[in-house]
């Protein structure tokens, strides 16, 4: 059930502005993200004698990782108090302490000091990967969770306050615990195999025999703490379930790790929490490593202190992943890395992970017919919220995400391959209802941003047809929609098309395109544009041009970025070129024919002492130079080399101009102009037309052959 469009919006800035997202259980889908068991309210909207920083956008700082961009800080001594939104019986915090700190929160529930106290660490946080480009020590926030021990209703308090350590409370969770479940008839309890639910014993092989006794039946986890210390394996046709995930808690940093199974394995409703403190590639160290097999499920987990909630290879054919939490994770949240089929990834929620959140990378094999979908996502913060890196016929739809940092985007469409064998995005890639939250990032490797959805032909064209519609993008710091081809080699970006997108602030512009391609737009209002509509200057110079189709329906975003030499900064608006700036200088150069080493790229090389010059005896001859970008030209100055030898001479031409490198329109009619030494060798022609493409068309030269210039330079006045 999808609620109006203004609902979904209203969601959006009601996330914009720091205030309650309520998602209740038992309540209608909402058009984006999943429905969750409990109510966040940010810690910047509650009342705190503590320090409130951000907003902030700047790459490893406790107000950029922060939900919202905002949190309070607290000294010994300060709190943090909560309004709580609902009736609850737990909380769950995310906050952050210095590196190598460990201490206590104290928990007040209306002024009254409660016995229980919430821990919080360093341990799992402020990681370092030295091996991933323009990574910086990130993963500053953890998250903590506490049994009240007793009901509040809407409207009570609840307050934080630090104990012995200074704590940045981030945002606070409330939720209603339901009772522990019972214990399903016929099933295999664990303590019957010898497992500890006090968490002291080794409860490994305890776990195992019960699975295998249960073949075909349920593995029941009763209420407790249980220890493992190694992978299980050999999980098939059987059920493992816990009382729930606030009730039964297996501790431990590798749950199942194997590469094949005939399937039909379901696992749900209890907790695994690891021990994970530093991301390391090489070690399996995730709830499942590997296959499930087919027809298989996992759902109502909580997911926390992992290297990857779920990284799955082999056959996960028909595999259902919904209604579970995923937290803290030093890389991926979930990764169908290849040869996943008809996977449906559903209503989770993942916060604070340490690389994409939710990714699909067609490795070895192609993900087929797979889908993220009605998912929230909140923090990464290395990379992207979701990811699709190669596949066919995937579905991102009705997600999420907000709060992405340093590497991401909201949503990456891509071709990055990272290995090979990979498989390219092929069929059509459907990116449908999905909100962005403040996402997109300044990428430290490229020097300028990403936007909230990217496209990406990194390592190849985008041949598959990307069909991306009804998308909403709030307060994204940098761009809405971002076309590159994020290797620098200029693949194209086509074959896309964007139907109805609301794009409500974005710190420069709606469309920003790096790369050739050709995408049409239709339906898409903006307001709240930070410096201009588009930024096209695809990259490298000379690759080709990008396209974009005008298909009705827009609004808000009608300007054009005027100097691909500079990026755009955040809200300053777009001051426009330097008009004193050559605008061909060093730009990319093709003609007609050259003669011997005086090649195009000589009149645009800075250089008034070398020049090019067309074949000979063979007019008419022509030289185009690219701008990189539309450019209103208003003055062009063509010279000869300085020198006395270079005679005078009148060479006769015309100035033409075009927006897409083919059709092409007059802008000064064919004339002789004189060049003397006397004078510099120099010549002005007025021209008025805004333009990418400058061509001078020659018919004669009255001192040689051929067309000749040294330097053919344009402006804007």
């Amino acid at each position: 059930m999808y609620l109006a469009r203004s609902a979904q919006l209203a969601t959006a800035v009601a996330l914009a502005a720091g205030t309650l997202v309520v998602l209740a259980p038992g309540a209608a889908q909402a058009a984006a993200g999943a429905t969750l068991p409990f109510t966040s309210v940010e810690a910047e909207a509650a009342t705190s004698t503590g320090t409130r920083i951000g907003p902030d956008h700047t790459q490893g700082t406790l107000a950029s990782e922060a939900s919202g961009r905002q949190a309070v800080r607290l000294a010994a001594g300060q709190r943090v108090e909560f309004t709580v939104p609902r009736a609850a019986n737990a909380v769950n915090v995310a906050y952050s302490v210095p590196d190598g700190q460990s201490g206590s929160v104290n928990v007040y529930v209306n002024g009254q000091k409660l016995a229980r106290t919430l821990a919080v660490t360093a341990k799992y946080s402020h990681v370092d990967t030295p091996w991933i480009t323009g990574s910086r020590t990130h993963h500053l926030y953890d998250n903590a969770r506490l049994l009240l021990g007793r009901d509040v209703k809407a409207g009570d308090k609840v307050a934080f306050e630090a104990a012995n350590t200074q704590v940045t409370v981030d945002v606070a969770d409330f939720e209603q615990v339901a009772a522990a479940a019972a214990r399903p008839a016929g099933s295999v309890s664990v303590t019957d195999r010898g497992a500890d639910p006090t968490g002291q014993g080794d409860s490994t092989q305890a776990f195992r025999e019960a699975i295998a006794a249960a073949q075909g039946g349920t593995v029941w986890i009763p209420p407790g703490e249980y220890r493992i210390t190694s992978s299980l394996s050999g999980v098939q046709n059987v059920t493992i379930q816990g009382a729930g995930a606030w009730h039964s808690v297996v501790r431990g940093s590798r749950f199942i790790d194997q590469q094949s199974g005939a399937g039909n394995v379901h696992i749900k409703d209890f907790a695994v929490i690891g021990e994970v403190t530093e991301r390391v590639d090489s070690a399996p160290d995730n709830f499942v490593n590997g296959s499930l097999g087919p027809n298989s499920s996992v759902s109502g987990m909580w997911l926390q202190h992992l290297k990857v909630g779920l990284w799955l290879t082999g056959v996960n054919d028909n595999l259902v992943v919904e209604d579970n939490r995923i937290l803290d994770t030093t890389a991926d949240g979930l990764n169908l890395n290849g040869n996943a089929r008809n996977v449906t990834v559903r209503n989770n929620f993942l916060r604070n992970q340490g690389d994409d959140a939710l990714a699909m990378w067609s490795l070895n094999q192609p993900d087929v017919g797979s889908s993220f979908t009605h998912n929230t996502i909140s923090q990464p913060n290395l990379a992207n919220g979701i990811a699709i890196y190669g596949g066919t016929d995937i579905t991102v739809s009705d997600n999420l995400v907000s709060d992405t940092n340093a590497l991401g985007s909201g949503i990456a469409i891509s071709n990055q391959k990272f290995l090979d064998p990979f498989h390219p995005l092929s069929g059509t890639i459907t990116v449908s209802g999905n909100t962005l939250v403040r996402t997109g990032a300044m990428n430290p490797n490229w020097n300028h941003p990403m936007g909230a959805l990217r496209v990406d032909s990194y390592d190849s064209a985008i041949e598959a047809q990307v069909r991306i519609t009804d998308t909403t993008v709030t307060d994204s710091p940098y761009s809405a929609f971002e076309f590159v081809s994020g290797s620098g080699r200029g693949f194209a970006a086509r074959n896309t098309t964007v139907d109805g997108a609301t794009v409500n602030r974005v710190g420069t512009v709606v469309v920003q395109a790096e790369t050739p391609g050709a995408v049409t737009f239709r339906g898409v209002t903006a307001t709240g544009v930070g410096s201009a509509g588009v930024y096209n200057c695809p990259f490298p110079a000379g690759s080709g041009t990008f396209t974009l189709t005008d298909g009705g329906g827009n609004s808000g975003w009608d300007t054009t970025w005027a100097d691909c030499s500079t990026w755009p900064v955040p809200g300053q608006g777009d001051p426009g070129p330097d008009p004193a700036r050559n605008l061909a200088a060093g730009r990319p150069a093709t003609a007609t024919g050259s003669q011997d080493v005086y090649t195009p790229g000589k009149a645009v090389d800075g250089d008034a002492n070398t020049y090019w010059e067309s074949a000979n005896h063979a007019f008419p001859q022509a030289l185009t130079v690219d701008l990189g970008a539309r450019q209103p030209v208003r003055r062009v100055v063509l010279k000869l080399p300085p020198s006395a030898a270079w005679g005078a001479r009148t060479q006769t031409l015309s100035v033409q101009g075009s927006t897409d490198g083919s059709s092409y329109t007059t802008l000064a009619g064919s004339q002789g102009h004189r060049f003397d030494p006397a004078t510099g060798n120099t010549v002005t022609v007025p021209v008025s037309g805004d333009v990418r493409y400058l061509r001078l068309h020659v018919t004669g030269n009255s001192g040689w052959p051929a067309a000749q210039f040294s330097e053919v330079e344009a402006y804007l006045s």
